[in-house]
């Protein structure tokens, strides 16, 4: 594609996020003053790519006037967690097939001798061959060549759609590596090869292995998922590049995903935090625990001074660790459509069993007979029966509580309307334990953060965990059913390098060191140049991850720039370290154990004062006002006025109880809360007492 895109005033950009239950879009017209079109449609489980290009069409937007369109995905991850995987053959060091296996010699369940692990790749279809390389780098055994084409032509036979090579120490010299490459590729009938060091050049076998792997895995489905795509946006006349959101908060062409498909798997949660950071920086808030509650799960993640945390040592499931940079999210069970039952003991328990998009809650209409948390929400009065999405049959709410009342009232003794409030107080606590993984676990106050909620039930239960955890206040940014979709319009373009040095620091190298760092931003700065969509500038950051020798843990420490002495080092990890830990340990050397570099293509900014149209706000707070109904908060029941949120007058201040709907969310301010709007239309709300 020779074309290139300046994603400035002028252009039409539209970003799509693909959930478990609903597909969000959020198109900006910039050559219409920056005019905001939205659409939420269902989720097409079957083929992705059809759902995408409904949510298009439902913006009544032209698709062939569309200049760019950017897609965050669920593809990779819930084949992932559903194994759905491409059958995959590995060719490793000979010995050591049984490495991603084995892995950390851990447990699934801590206790017990229970609980089942199942490889990414069959013992089977691992195949070993006979060469050898040190941790040094020097060759001790040569690649047997014959052997290496046997093997490939055994997996071949065996039926593998994709191939991963896996040889150790190959961070360290990556020469058998390519040269088996070389030779697959002369027999591998399509480019699904995976060589560890490209991916990962770090030590550790089982990570980089497993890494590997996972991507092996989804690469042949995410390039059928993209080209399908494809076909259904040219058919529609877009006949542009687009690009796909990476689990680190960048974005990348379509054209390149798939080499790399293992860095999307975290794509859809990390464009939600993206546009968090993006949406309280401007808000003035740096600092927020981010919290997205869809119709299937809830994320949670830690922004700090703008910066959404970033780790490299993500762990999807049991021994599933994929150690590619992604934005580090908490995923708990427990979403809109989480099931409500009660177990054997006679106790409520919500998840990690989803309604998702089909059937769905039972107000859906589609059949659900399961009490799900937004069936809870419904029969409390915080939902309006009439304001839900995609309804195919309505459902009373005399029913809906009558089914929490047979289903779980009269095995625990409560009213169908206790029930309900007993299921939203019970998914509460759920939320909040993952908000604490993310802040007290982590040595962080929460009382340091605002609570972002987002997501199409994010709202609606944001005030309670903030009265729970302790959280000042809470910001709802103007769209947050579709703040996913926000995020792939305002995501960088971002690259991520990582070498393995592991050596004490007092015997570094220095030159050598910069000379990996600035070998990193070349390569980042030539992949962002070959991108369709042109940066307004190039950000360069650098770390080490670190550790005192002996140690096994590491600790990622920021550096000031590529040129670093082996004092400075030394002096910024004991730094770390002691804001960590709150320990000095002068005396015990340090270990630089990874370089890292992330090279970013900083787009220009997007103005967000348009997402809710400013024409449609009313003159006074009594205008925007839809009802009082009767709402249920701790247990009583409360007369609370209702507002139509995208007619809030900007300088409208409201006390709690109260309700705020929108066409992509509802937002519920209990008793004692108080809120304001700011200049992008963004919602702030301060805690009150319970």
């Amino acid at each position: 594609m020779d074309e290139k895109f300046s994603a400035s005033a002028g252009n039409v950009v539209a970003g799509i996020d693909v959930g478990g239950t609903f597909t969000d879009l959020l198109l900006i017209d910039g050559k219409a003053g920056g005019k905001v079109h939205i659409a939420k449609t269902p989720t097409t489980v079957e083929n992705q790519a059809f759902g995408v290009v409904a949510a298009l069409g439902a913006t009544g937007f032209p698709i062939d006037g569309i200049d760019l369109i950017v897609h965050g995905t669920t593809t990779t991850t819930n084949a992932v967690l559903e194994r759905r995987l491409a059958r995959t053959g590995m060719i490793t060091t000979r010995g050591f097939r049984d490495v991603i296996e084995l892995g950390r010699r851990t447990r699934p369940q801590a206790y017990g001798m229970t609980g089942t692990f199942v490889p990414v790749i069959p013992r089977d279809l691992r195949l070993e061959v006979s060469e050898r390389i040190e941790a040094s780098g020097a060759v001790r055994i040569a690649l047997d060549e014959a052997e290496m084409r046997d093997a490939v032509k055994k997996l071949l036979d065996a039926g593998c759609e994709s191939l991963v090579i896996h040889f150790l120490h190959s961070y360290a010299n990556p020469s058998h590596e390519r040269r088996a490459a070389e030779i697959a590729a002369e027999l591998w009938p399509n480019g699904h090869i995976t060589t560890g060091h490209a991916l990962l050049s770090e030590a550790r076998e089982f990570e980089r292995g497993v890494t590997a792997a996972v991507n092996a895995s989804v690469q042949p489905i995410l390039e059928r998922y993209v080209e399908r795509l494809r076909k259904e946006l040219a058919a529609k006349g877009y006949a542009r590049d687009f690009l796909i959101m990476n689990g680190n908060g960048g974005m990348i062409s379509a054209r390149f995903v798939t080499l790399e498909s293992a860095k999307t798997v975290m794509s859809g949660p990390a464009s939600g935090v993206i546009a968090a950071a993006y949406t309280g920086k401007r808000a003035g808030f740096g600092n927020l625990v981010t919290y997205d509650m869809g119709g299937t799960s809830t994320d949670v993640a830690l922004i700090r001074n703008a910066e959404p945390a970033v780790s490299n040592e993500i762990e999807i499931e049991y021994a599933m660790p994929i150690h590619v940079p992604m934005v580090a999210v908490h995923t708990v069970g427990a979403g809109g459509g989480s099931i409500a039952r009660v177990d054997a003991a006679g106790l409520i328990q919500i998840g990690p069993e989803s309604a998702g998009a089909n059937p769905g809650p039972i107000c859906y209409g589609r059949g659900g007979e399961e009490p799900t948390i937004t069936d809870a929400n419904l029969v409390l009065g915080r939902l309006a029966p009439k304001k839900l999405l995609a309804v195919d049959n309505p459902v009373t709410v005399e029913r809906v509580t009558g089914i929490f009342e047979d289903k779980i009232g009269k095995r625990t003794g409560l009213s169908g309307v206790e029930a309900a409030g007993a299921v939203l107080r019970l998914g509460n606590m759920k939320m909040a334990g993952a908000i604490r993984m993310v802040s007290v676990s982590r040595g962080h106050d929460p009382r340091d953060f605002a609570l972002f909620a987002f997501g199409g039930a994010g709202p609606l239960h944001a005030t309670a965990l903030a009265r729970e955890l302790g959280l000042p206040r809470v910001l709802v940014p103007a769209r947050p059913g579709i703040t996913n979709a926000l995020g792939c319009v305002v995501a960088d373009l971002r690259h991520d390098f990582v070498n393995t040095i592991n050596q004490p620091v007092k015997l570094l190298d220095e030159a050598a060191l910069r000379k990996v760092l600035e070998r990193h931003r070349y390569e980042g700065e030539a992949l962002i140049a070959k991108e369709a969509v042109k940066p307004d500038a190039i950000r360069v950051t650098h770390s080490a991850d670190m550790q005192f020798v002996g140690q096994t843990h590491i600790i990622n420490v920021p550096l000031p720039s590529s040129s670093v002495s082996r004092e400075t080092l030394q002096h910024l990890f004991e730094k770390a370290y002691f804001a960590r830990f709150k320990v000095e340990l002068p005396e015990i050397r340090a270990n630089l154990v990874n370089l890292n570099t992330s090279v970013t293509g900083v787009r220009p900014q997007i103005d967000l004062s348009r997402l809710i149209d400013p024409a449609g706000r009313a003159a006074t707070l009594e205008e925007a006002r839809r009802e009082i109904r009767p709402v249920w908060y701790h247990g009583t029941w409360h007369e609370t006025p209702v507002y139509a949120r995208e007619k809030l007058p900007l300088d409208a201040v409201i006390d709690g109880p109260a309700i705020l709907e929108q066409m992509d969310a509802t937002t519920v301010l209990e008793p004692g809360d108080r809120a304001r709007s700011d200049a992008d239309g963004n919602i702030i709300i301060d805690i009150g007492e319970a």
